[in-house]
């Protein structure tokens, strides 16, 4: 039972509840008037003390297409912390007046304080560089619908794999499922942490590889997860003018991928994946952006007891 719960971040949850989150995405995507009112009355809060576009939206639509209401703020200075209110304080009033809340925070460890003085359910929409549990989620959905499985595949994390928050909750997620290979491409400079080789990777007793080419690997791989390269995190620009080419995804690239390997994005995307990639077959990036409004209605659903 997820009902009254908080998601600070995605292992607050079991495989087994991850698993009913994913099967109720599904049936929503499936017939989603089926489940157009079943929020009626119950309005969720959205406090976003910093921008945010997809995932802000994401949350809203999600509530509006299960019939409840939607409050809050995208810009902290529409809030009273600018009157020096704590965010203790913010909690306890905005939880007086909503069934849930969607916060995103700059500061790491934000949303577990917020979850001290809910009387609501609180989900974490990302707190610094610590979580973002809803795009896991998101993830997970994407992957169960177009592969139909989380288990035996090889998944390439492309990119910056040293500070993407969003890579590193996807690894934790799919190595809590077995035979699952992983081929981390990146610059060294990007490497991922070693605390999610040591502590999750080999906990979990999993084969991964470090490449520094994109076009060495994607044969291997049956998804592919591609992050930005972002070139302020290099200390010198010969480095990165030398790399940048290697993190592109374009058409010559996807030549050489299976038909049936699937490319994922958190966005917003840059400069990484070629538009001209958008028109293949494999290109899932935007279908995860829908997928993810179901995802957070799925969420939103059990969290508040709604289903």
């Amino acid at each position: 039972m997820l009902i009254s719960r908080h998601l600070i971040e995605p292992a607050d949850f079991t495989l087994e509840e991850i698993d009913e989150l994913c099967e109720l995405a599904e049936q929503m995507i499936i017939d989603p008037i089926a489940y157009s009112d079943i929020c009626h009355g119950k309005i969720l809060a959205t406090l976003f003390f910093e921008p945010s576009t997809r995932t802000r939206l994401s949350f809203e639509a999600a509530m509006l297409r299960l019939g409840g209401s939607v409050l809050g703020f995208s810009d902290s200075s529409a809030s009273s912390t600018t009157k020096g209110e704590s965010l203790a304080d913010t909690i306890r009033t905005v939880s007086s007046y909503t069934d849930i809340i969607a916060m995103r925070n700059p500061k790491e460890g934000a949303a577990l304080l917020a979850s001290r003085y809910s009387t609501v359910p609180i989900i974490n929409a990302g707190d610094g560089g610590h979580h973002h549990p809803t795009q896991t989620l998101t993830d997970l959905v994407t992957i169960r619908a177009l592969k139909g499985c989380f288990e035996g595949h090889t998944i390439g994390l492309c990119g910056d794999l040293k500070f993407g928050r969003t890579v590193h909750s996807l690894a934790k997620a799919m190595s809590r499922y077995p035979n699952n290979k992983f081929i981390l491409i990146s610059p060294k400079e990007l490497q991922i942490p070693e605390y999610i080789t040591n502590q999750v990777f080999k906990r979990a007793g999993l084969e991964y590889v470090c490449e520094v080419h994109l076009e060495d690997v994607i044969d291997q791989l049956d998804i592919l997860y591609m992050t930005r390269v972002q070139k302020e995190r290099f200390f010198n620009e010969q480095d990165y003018l030398r790399l940048r080419d290697s993190y592109i995804l374009d058409k010559e690239k996807m030549r050489y991928a299976k038909d049936t390997m699937i490319v994922l994005h958190p966005l917003p995307r840059v400069n990484e994946i070629s538009p001209e990639v958008d028109a293949d077959h494999r290109a899932a990036y935007f279908k995860q952006v829908k997928y993810g409004m179901f995802a957070r209605m799925a969420l939103i659903a059990k969290m508040t007891g709604s289903i």
